[in-house]
């Protein structure tokens, strides 16, 4: 079945400068390079960013923590995060370009949508930016949902091979947000184990799925069969938000893994499906991490040919670790089993 899907894509997205980085301007022209070689870019809708208003930002980040961001000069925020003369606005443009998506999503102009936005956001914290991230994206866009929408359920799945401690944080003691993650494990930035699980008005919506070097899409599918959908099922969010991270791709200079483009797209169809029986198919992605170009190519090209609703995928899957063993004990803390 054709589906409408956006995407956010600027120019100006290139000016957050990074110098000698992994994460690149050229990250973002690898993926505009092959939306045009292989047409795909005709067949998607544009979503046109805006900048974030400060009081958006405020939904997930204290005003120290921006004032800081907006008034400090080209330099880093850590050993991992630069900030250039332009980076501040690229941040602001980057969470206002989601927020369009979303409401694009709401509005019922597009089926789904991916917003193909840098600097990354899911290591930021409330009061500061780590690990390549400025402005949390799909924390914040959450709560704009809950605040400007009025949903009250929302499933944020983070695949990205590093675990997201910035939007696990965000709602570590709330229910309004179930966050799911699978990541690489020992890995940065070092949270993200089994037992994190949430507290308080959050305890239960939290999970935490943290594997081991070598994993391939085999055992990804496995835990997304075994546990991440079911638990998304039971929540029954109004709408779903990934972290697409593609740095677990087996080309991935950092990553570890062994996932191939079809294991994202794989990953992406069992979500969707999930969309389409819980909430009407709102499903909006977000790009996080992933540095090998042709990685991140070919694997946002089978990503988007999902979200259209393409049947005639790559199905050429990989092995690799078996973590049957780590699946049933999250299942059991999770009470799955």
């Amino acid at each position: 079945m054709y589906r409408t899907c956006g995407i956010v894509f600027d120019k100006r997205y290139l000016l957050h400068n990074t110098g000698a980085h992994v994460e690149v301007a050229n990250r973002l022209r690898s993926i505009e390079e092959m939306l045009h070689k292989t047409g795909l870019l005709d067949r998607l809708k544009l979503i046109e960013p805006r900048f974030a208003k400060e009081e958006e930002i405020l939904l997930n980040h204290t005003s120290s923590y921006i004032e800081r961001l907006k008034n400090m000069g080209p330099g880093h925020l850590d050993a991992d995060t630069v900030v250039s003369e332009k980076s501040y606005e690229t941040a602001l443009l980057a969470a206002g370009g989601c927020l369009n998506m979303v409401d694009a999503i709401m509005k019922e102009e597009i089926d789904n949508g991916f917003a193909f936005v840098r600097p990354p956001g899911h290591h930021a914290e409330r009061e500061r930016g780590m690990g390549f991230c400025l402005f949390n994206n799909i924390a914040i866009t959450a709560r704009y949902l809950i605040k400007n929408h009025k949903i009250q359920r929302i499933a944020i799945l983070d695949w990205d091979v590093h675990h997201g401690n910035g939007t696990q944080n965000s709602f570590y003691g709330e229910e309004e947000v179930l966050y799911l993650s699978i990541h690489r494990s020992p890995c940065y930035p070092g949270t993200g184990s089994l037992f994190e699980t949430g507290e308080g008005d959050g305890e239960g919506y939290t999970v935490n799925l943290p594997i081991p070097s070598g994993v391939g899409d085999r055992a990804y599918l496995q835990s997304f069969e075994e546990l991440f959908i079911p638990k998304i099922k039971a929540y029954k969010p109004e709408i779903i938000l990934v972290s697409a991270g593609f740095d677990s791709h087996c080309y991935d200079p950092l990553g570890g893994m062994e996932v191939s483009a079809a294991g994202f797209g794989e990953m992406t169809r069992m979500l969707i499906q999930a969309a389409n029986t819980l909430c009407a198919g709102k499903i909006g992605l977000f790009l996080e991490g992933g540095y090998s170009l042709d990685g991140l190519a070919e694997s946002v090209k089978e990503v988007l040919m999902v979200a259209l609703g393409d049947e005639e995928v790559s199905k050429n899957l990989t092995d690799g670790i078996n973590i049957d063993q780590i699946i049933d004990k999250a299942k059991s803390i999770h009470q799955l089993i």
